[in-house]
């Protein structure tokens, strides 16, 4: 591991997390001449916007707004780009803060193009992260296909150091030598834009996830409709590719639940009216079942919520789904109380998706720096301090309003590092 010393940066920015929320930050701040380090943990750019499909307003795929965003990364000069950084300790104060930063190797330096012989000749496999584990890559591979920068990386896990993908590459780009690297920043002000984590659904035992192939989260339904997703953006069961004939969605899935999310997660209730659309588009037969305890589209969402909810094909029933049980031919059987008449309710589907909530992946970041959060573990600014968050390390939130809170999040920092 090597230690050195960035040169000072006068009033720098110093943006944690490079999700489309620190991306927003970043750029603001550099565009008006601040100098901005952005540091982000995986070995890409984009953050969960990147896992999407399709993401509000206008259901474009995440390339629409990252690929201007990367471009805009490329011409600007005033920002200093670090994957697979994390914080390890912070001093200073407000105006003049020293940040320790850690880099963990990628193994691959920027000779690389990207071309993918070194995968090829790659003989061990890894569980596919990126894709929640519904397919493997090649130890030595590519995040996903917009990835930024576009360049592979090495599961040091995984990895057997055979070097059968050095002999492949014909550009030198494989340093298996390669070590952790750690260097302090001093800059004036910090966003942190760290974003969300979905929340863990074996903690809702009642729900059943990972006792059968027929349940998945709702980001796992994002991997599968995309393009870049493990069946290539069809819709299939994992396990058998089962085209299923009938879906049924849990609201809720962890959210404004006294033993889980105290908090309405936002995102939820629109993520699935979302998915139905990608379901519709390749099942115009298939039936969808939604199980919720309100349905919250706000403001010019309700047209698109009532479109749906016409749909003969899709049923809402209000109520909270206490068990979930595995049947013979792969499916699973959903068992419910309705709110509204009493009656308990059973319904069988090929697939179940559980619309687990956020949860702020800073929550452990708030003992170690000193942060103030709230008792959620999202981070609320301090002006004060000169620390200010971003995006999904807030609040709950939906694109549209993480990039105007982060637009917010760097004037703040810009002001504070005058």
């Amino acid at each position: 591991m090597t230690d050195e010393r960035s040169t000072p940066v006068a009033g720098g920015v110093l943006v944690v997390g490079g999700g489309i929320s620190g991306l927003t930050a970043a750029l603001e701040a550099a565009e008006v001449g601040k100098d901005v380090f952005l540091i982000e943990k995986n070995p890409y750019m984009g953050g969960r916007v990147a896992q999407l499909n399709q993401y509000f307003p206008k259901l474009c795929p995440p390339s629409c707004g990252l690929e201007i965003n990367f471009k805009r990364l490329k011409n600007n000069r005033r920002v200093r780009m670090y994957n697979l950084t994390e914080v390890k300790s912070v001093s200073g104060s407000a105006g003049n803060y020293q940040v320790t930063l850690e880099t963990k190797p990628r193994f691959i330096n920027s000779n690389c193009t990207a071309c993918g012989a070194c995968s090829e000749a790659c003989p061990e496999e890894r569980a596919n992260s990126f894709n929640f584990a519904m397919d493997k890559t090649k130890a030595i591979y590519k995040t996903h296909d917009m990835a930024f920068p576009m360049r592979y990386v090495i599961d040091a896990g995984a990895c057997t150091k055979c070097g059968k993908c050095v002999e492949a590459c014909a550009y030198q780009a494989i340093e298996m030598d390669m070590a952790a690297k750690t260097f302090t920043v001093d800059v004036a002000s910090i966003v942190w834009a760290t974003g969300w984590n979905p929340y863990d659904a074996t903690r809702m035992t009642n729900l059943k996830f990972g006792s059968s192939n027929a349940i998945v989260t709702n980001m796992m339904l994002e991997r599968l409709a995309a393009p870049g997703g493990p069946t290539d953006g069809k819709i299939l069961r994992p396990g058998d590719n089962k085209e299923p004939a009938s879906f049924a969605f849990v609201q809720c899935a962890g959210s404004r639940d006294e033993n889980h999310l105290e908090y309405c997660s936002y995102i939820c209730c629109m993520a699935t009216l979302k998915q139905i659309t990608y379901i519709r588009e390749q099942y115009p037969d298939a039936q969808v079942t939604v199980f919720y305890i309100d349905l919250r589209s706000p403001g010019k969402y309700e047209k698109f919520r009532e479109k749906l909810m016409a749909d003969s094909k899709v049923t809402f029933i209000k109520g909270k789904v206490a068990d979930i049980i595995a049947e013979s031919d792969g499916g699973v059987t959903l068992v419910a109380e309705n709110a509204v008449t009493g009656d308990k309710v059973r319904v069988k589907a090929d697939l179940a998706v559980l619309a687990t909530g956020m949860e702020p992946a800073a929550k452990a970041l708030g003992a170690q720096f000193g942060l103030p959060m709230d008792k959620s573990g999202f981070i609320m600014a301090d002006e004060a301090k000169a620390m200010f968050s971003a995006g999904c390390a807030k609040k709950a939130a939906d694109v549209v309003t993480s990039t105007q809170n982060s637009t917010a999040a760097a004037l703040k920092a810009i002001q504070a590092s005058r």
